[in-house]
């Protein structure tokens, strides 16, 4: 196994903004499959007993409340989610960054909407507090598909890998026959 591998027991999984108004919002991506995958990361979090962050903005408002699936994946996790006061940069709150902290993981998976505003700020501190980050593309979206682009590019150039939920998932399985490894299978729907 490659020293820098990211396991269940090492990382944590941060979602950010996964809201019913703001996901609306986004036309970078089909918004069906962007859903599906940042649902796929909560299950593969819950699955391995990876730490899983929630954080909402606003969600009083047209930013509206987190997926109503996630409360189903991961009960505890919503109700303990963080919601932000309209804070663009999640890692500014701090409550959400001591949550992040509080993970004891100093790898981090994370994918938000929008990826231009919520996702690259607290990226971007992530990096310069020394996390090792992966952004997991297809469970993140923007306005548009150049403001995306231009967001993966900058968390890119700054030291974060940019990656997808199968990426993820194989990641962390590591070998498929394992018990692990066939959880997450069922997860990607191959098992």
């Amino acid at each position: 196994m490659h020293k820098d591998v990211f396991t269940p027991e090492n990382a944590a999984m941060l979602l950010i903004d996964h809201q019913t108004g703001t996901i609306a919002w986004t036309h970078s991506h089909d918004v069906e499959e962007v859903k599906k995958s940042a649902l796929s990361l909560a299950k593969i979090a819950v699955n391995t007993d990876m730490p899983l962050v929630l954080t909402s903005s606003m969600e009083e408002n047209i930013q509206g409340p987190l997926l109503p699936e996630l409360e189903e994946i991961a009960p505890k996790e919503f109700a303990d989610r963080i919601k932000r006061a309209g804070i663009v940069n999640a890692m500014h709150d701090e409550n959400f960054a001591n949550a992040v902290r509080a993970t004891g993981r100093k790898k981090v998976i994370v994918a938000g909407i929008t990826t231009e505003v919520c996702v690259v700020f607290p990226v971007l501190q992530l990096l310069d507090e020394g996390y090792e980050v992966q952004v997991v593309t297809d469970a993140s979206s923007s306005f548009t598909k150049i403001g995306d682009d231009a967001a993966l590019r900058r968390m890119e150039q700054a030291g974060a890998v940019i990656t997808s939920t199968a990426q993820v998932v194989s990641e962390l399985a590591v070998d498929w026959t394992t018990p692990k490894g066939a959880a997450l299978a069922a997860v990607l729907g191959l098992a």
